[in-house]
C-alpha cells in the first residue's frame, strides 16, 4: 500500500469504476446501466483531480502493477470545498453528469448540511476492485488512516451506502449516528463517526 500519485489516476479511476457499478447513490444518480458504466470514469476523474490531487490522503493498494483499491481521505477543514473550487469544478462535473448533474447536486447539498463541523479525517470514498473484494484490501486501507488519526487524535467520518457495509466500518471502531434519505426518492446513507482510540505508549 502507498500514497496516491498523480501518475495513479487512471486505473484508480477504473478500480473505482468497477466498484462502485452496483452502488445505491451513483445507481440513482445514473438510473440507466450503460449511462453508468460511461459516466462513472469520468465522474470519478473529476472527483480525484479535485479532491486526491489536492490534498494528502488518498491511499491505494497495489500488486503486480494493478490497483486493487483505493481510499480517498479528506483532511481535517478540507471537506467543504470553497466557493472558487466549486465553480472551477463545476464545467468538469456537468461534462461527466450531463442531463444527472441536478439530481447529483441535490444529493451533495444534502450530504453538506449533515456533514459534522468539528476537526475530522473525512472518508470520502473507498473501493476495491470486485475480483478482490473480501480479501482485506479494504481493511488494509482503513487501518492505514484509522491508525493516523489515532495518533493525532483526530475522530473520523464517513457516509455508508450501503447497510451491508455498515458491519465493517463498525469493525473499524465507527458509529452510525444517523440514518439521512435523499430527498426526492433518493436512497438511505448511514452516516458514521469514530472516535479516536488511544494510542499505548
Amino acid at each position: 500500500m502507498r500514497a496516491f500519485s498523480r501518475a495513479d489516476l487512471r486505473p484508480a479511476v477504473a478500480t473505482l469504476a468497477r466498484a462502485f457499478a452496483d452502488d445505491p447513490v451513483m445507481g440513482w444518480i445514473f438510473p440507466d446501466e450503460q449511462m453508468r458504466d460511461r459516466r462513472l470514469p469520468k465522474f470519478f476523474t473529476i472527483t480525484m483531480r479535485g479532491t486526491s490531487l489536492l490534498h494528502d490522503g488518498t491511499e491505494i493498494v497495489v500488486a503486480g502493477g494493478r490497483v486493487l483499491g483505493c481510499a480517498i481521505w479528506i483532511p481535517p477543514g478540507a471537506w467543504r470545498p470553497s466557493d472558487w473550487h466549486q465553480l472551477a469544478t463545476l464545467p468538469g462535473y456537468a461534462w461527466a453528469l450531463r442531463s444527472r448533474l441536478g439530481v447529483a447536486s441535490r444529493m451533495y447539498g444534502t450530504l453538506l448540511e449533515a456533514h459534522p463541523h468539528e476537526p475530522h479525517w473525512y472518508l470520502s470514498g473507498i473501493g476495491t476492485d470486485p475480483p478482490v473484494q473480501g480479501t482485506g484490501v479494504g481493511s488494509e486501507l482503513m487501518r492505514s488512516r484509522l491508525a493516523r488519526c489515532d495518533a493525532a487524535g483526530l475522530p473520523a467520518y464517513l457516509e455508508s451506502s450501503k447497510e451491508s457495509n455498515v458491519p465493517f466500518y463498525r469493525s473499524h471502531g465507527f458509529s452510525v449516528t444517523r440514518e439521512l434519505t435523499i430527498p426526492d426518492g433518493g436512497p438511505t446513507l448511514w452516516l458514521m463517526w469514530r472516535e479516536p482510540r488511544l494510542v499505548q505508549a
